[in-house]
């Protein structure tokens, strides 16, 4: 990747997001990183290790509010962004089934965040993406692949990761048309605090995930075509809808 271009990375507070923002910094990249914590000591230390080139803000994509004011931030600074990253997701209960009592607010918020939350980052700075990169990338998961799907549970993820990638199909369909161009990635099994505690179980470090996810934006960021390209983003393979 090359130096002198701009990214907006969402859910940068820990993990895959927090992985984004330092390897885009490393690259060269002002970065523009929306996290919900207030105070961030990691954020703070690549805000001195990099001055001028990070702008970290305070960030809810599953507020109106808190997008607007974000975008309006963003725009202050800039005109043009090159990318959009799309990371901010909450996992919710994965435990239950349908024989089982289910908290439907909590299937809300989970589908309002992972979902809509990144529909609300591309609806609110789509001005100075195609006046930028014309490039979206969405952070999904095989949990939203309903043709590769086994699972019993995981309501709120899996509808919210599969809503995610038809929200990602209707962007595409639109920005296509002015060489935009919306990718989709499963960053694989990874390490994480996703689910409220650490889990050292997943098969990939949070720096290992980004790696992968940058190695793909790079081999995909110039490729129009007339679907989004949902792949797994370790192995390059293209994942069933």
């Amino acid at each position: 990747m090359s130096n002198n271009k701009t990214a907006c990375v969402t859910g940068t507070d820990r993990g895959i997001g927090l992985a984004l923002t330092r390897s885009l910094l490393r690259e060269g990249y002002t970065v523009y990183a929306g996290g919900i914590m207030e105070s961030n000591a990691e954020i703070d230390q690549l805000a001195a290790q990099f001055p001028n080139q990070l702008h970290a803000f305070v960030l809810d994509v599953g507020s109106d509010e808190s997008v607007n004011n974000a975008a309006s931030f963003i725009q202050s600074k800039t005109s043009k962004l090159d990318i959009l990253i799309n990371n901010a997701a909450i996992l919710g209960d994965t435990e239950k089934t349908v024989k089982d009592e289910l908290d439907f607010d909590e299937i809300q918020r989970v589908y309002n965040v992972t979902a809509l939350g990144a529909i609300r980052m591309s609806n609110a700075l789509i001005e100075p993406i195609m006046d930028g990169g014309k490039l979206i990338v969405n952070i999904s998961s095989e949990a939203g692949s309903i043709g590769n799907s086994g699972r019993e549970a995981w309501f709120g993820y899996c509808m919210a990761k599969a809503a995610l990638n038809m929200g990602s199909m209707i962007i595409h369909n639109q920005i296509r048309k002015e060489g935009g161009r919306v990718l989709i990635l499963h960053p694989g099994w990874v390490k994480t605090f996703m689910s409220g505690t650490w889990n050292e179980a997943g098969t990939y470090t949070a720096e290992q995930a980004a790696d992968n996810i940058l190695k793909r934006i790079e081999e995909y960021k110039d490729t129009l075509r007339e679907k989004p390209v949902y792949l797994e983003a370790d192995t390059g393979k293209e994942l069933p809808w």
